[in-house]
């Protein structure tokens, strides 16, 4: 879900960046056959650039802090842990990572016009909740991992919830755990979500909760 909301960023901010030079270098429009500057209700177009970045990045925004919310709810859960030491290293890069990026492109947009103030103040705005969200999850270990009677849920900077109805297997493959439902439908999260002295703990939990006539787990490493 992350991944596929940065992408739609990129190819949102795609649209703001252009018009961010064109403007910037007051280039021609040859079709309209003004100045870039001299495009009618400018700013308009900014600010409704700006709130389609808006909704795309609160989108991410209320999924991942309801994630925490709903995954700390601990006495809901049969089992539930805080996530491996190795897996908080990654969400700590990529989370940085993700808020760099967007910062940058934020102030690109400024950097090449101040008309494009309001994109900018959404990407500045929303990089630095990426930050307060990776404090937070960290700091209170927020972080984690937990199984209902209904469904597993993991929940840092990706949130991943998977249902157990319409299950038929639980596998390991290439560092991840599958869950393989009917008509062909795949789900999977990281195994480095699991830290070694739980895992076992995890598949347990899972097979006393699922029908194991109706699932196959597969779950030796290797």
């Amino acid at each position: 879900m992350n991944s596929f909301i940065n992408v739609l960023l990129l190819v949102a901010s795609a649209p703001t960046f252009l018009l961010a030079i064109f403007v910037g270098f007051d280039l021609p429009l040859e079709m309209l056959r003004i100045q870039a500057r001299e495009i009618p209700y400018l700013s308009y177009i900014f600010l409704g650039l700006a709130a389609i970045l808006f909704a795309i990045s609160l989108r991410r925004t209320i999924r991942r802090w309801s994630g925490l919310y709903l995954v700390n709810q601990r006495k809901k859960y049969l089992f539930n842990e805080e996530i491996k030491k190795e897996r908080k290293k990654r969400v700590i890069v990529y989370t940085v990572l993700e808020s760099v990026i967007i910062a940058y492109l934020g102030y690109s947009y400024t950097a090449l016009t101040q008309d494009a103030w309001a994109p900018s103040a959404v990407m500045y705005a929303f990089a630095a909740e990426g930050i307060l969200f990776l404090a937070f999850g960290l700091l209170t270990r927020k972080f984690r991992i937990g199984v209902t009677s209904k469904a597993v849920l993991v929940a840092d900077r990706e949130v991943s919830v998977l249902y157990f109805s319409g299950l038929r297997q639980v596998s390991i493959s290439q560092q991840s755990i599958y869950f393989e439902y009917i008509e062909n439908l795949q789900l999977n999260f990281p195994l480095d979500c699991l830290d070694a002295e739980n895992k076992s703990d995890f598949f347990d939990t899972l097979q006393q909760v699922v029908d194991n006539e109706k699932v196959l787990f597969r779950v030796h490493e290797g």
